[in-house]
């Protein structure tokens, strides 16, 4: 699972780093920004996945309050400190970024998150959690009516963009829901063994080519996010499990372990990765006149994936700033907590 949020958390880096080359005006090739669109296909709906996976152990370990208060935690409280942080170093540092930040951004904290870059999806997976355990424990719907539930708000969402807030759980409620039926079938030996087998992924391929390219061809004919289009669900659907197995074969051949460093700490780069990377992107543009947007889209996803690591580890977990992460002092523990999509199953 580390190995798959590795991944995942990388494709995020990927996407931001490249947009806020983009931003700068600097010219990229196509390929890139069609890598881009590609990894969009599947990426946060595979976080949302993995997310649901874990949910029905977790509320095994703890009463609903108790639940929701961790959620609270280790969700919406990052969400709210470092949403803050980014506000302010990029009101502060505006001559440096791509931003145009104002004091009136802060308020988009409260009720439109997508317009705060990488923001969003903290208080998108936080709310879709709640209503999800909410509706699973107190109206015990069946998974067939979550199905039906996720779908309904899957089409919704498109018509409440007024408030992110709101729109951004409700899109992807479906996969959250999904996560969590499959979570039945996904650690039986069964299941693992068709998961972990070199002929799995071999058929695979085939069938995320096509997808991927019925995608790319179409994508201009609708909203570039596809939002309200179910065929975008199915896309998606064949992207995660193509990079499920993935996952499994780059553990197998044991190599890329550094993706297991990366998916354990995918909390801390995501809601960092964005700031280490506008500032690398300045100081390579401005001190070293480099604009080759290979070279800046490299150096930025290394050293926003690696950075944030570095930060937390150092200064943050076990230490003086152990606030920025936490409100509770006294939850001492011997590693790191696990990153964003990792935390249900803690």
């Amino acid at each position: 699972m580390d190995y798959l949020r590795g991944i995942a958390i990388v494709l995020v880096v990927y996407r931001h780093v490249l947009l806020g080359i983009q931003d700068s005006g600097i010219k990229t090739p196509t390929a890139l920004e069609t890598a881009n669109m590609i990894f969009f296909s599947f990426r946060m709906p595979l976080f949302f996945i993995l997310s649901g996976i874990f949910i029905s152990g977790s509320l095994k370990k703890r009463t609903v309050k108790q639940f929701v208060t961790d959620k609270f935690e280790l969700l919406l409280y990052p969400y709210f400190i470092w949403a803050f942080i980014q506000v302010t170093l990029q009101i502060l540092l505006g001559q440096f970024t791509n931003s145009a930040r104002t004091i009136h951004d802060y308020i988009y904290i409260l009720y439109q998150p997508a317009s705060l870059d990488q923001f969003w999806y903290l208080p998108a997976l936080f709310n879709a959690t709640i209503v999800y355990v909410l509706i699973k424990t107190k109206l015990k719907a069946t998974w067939w009516m979550q199905v039906i539930i996720g779908v309904g708000l899957y089409y919704l969402s498109p018509h409440l963009q007024f408030s992110s807030m709101l729109a951004d759980w409700m899109e992807f409620y479906i996969f959250f829901a999904l996560g969590d039926i499959i979570s039945v079938l996904f650690f039986k030996p069964a299941t693992q063994r068709f998961l972990k087998s070199p002929y799995t992924i071999l058929a695979l391929i085939p069938v995320f080519a096509i997808t991927q390219y019925l995608y790319l061809s179409h994508v201009q004919r609708f909203d570039p996010l596809m939002r309200g289009h179910i065929v975008f669900i199915l896309i998606a659907l064949i992207g995660c499990l193509s990079m499920t197995v993935l996952a499994f074969r780059i553990e197998q051949w044991n190599i890329l372990k550094f993706l297991r460093v990366l998916g354990f700490h995918s909390l801390y780069i995501y809601v960092m990765h964005v700031m280490v990377a506008a500032m690398s992107r300045a100081v390579l543009t401005r001190f070293f006149g480099i604009h080759n947007p290979e070279v800046l889209l490299c150096f930025g996803i290394f050293f926003g994936v690696t950075i944030p690591v570095m930060i937390y580890n150092l200064f943050i977990h076990d230490n003086i700033f152990w606030f920025l992460f936490s409100f509770r002092k006294n939850k001492k523990k011997s590693k790191p907590q696990q990153g964003t999509a990792s935390v249900l199953a803690s």
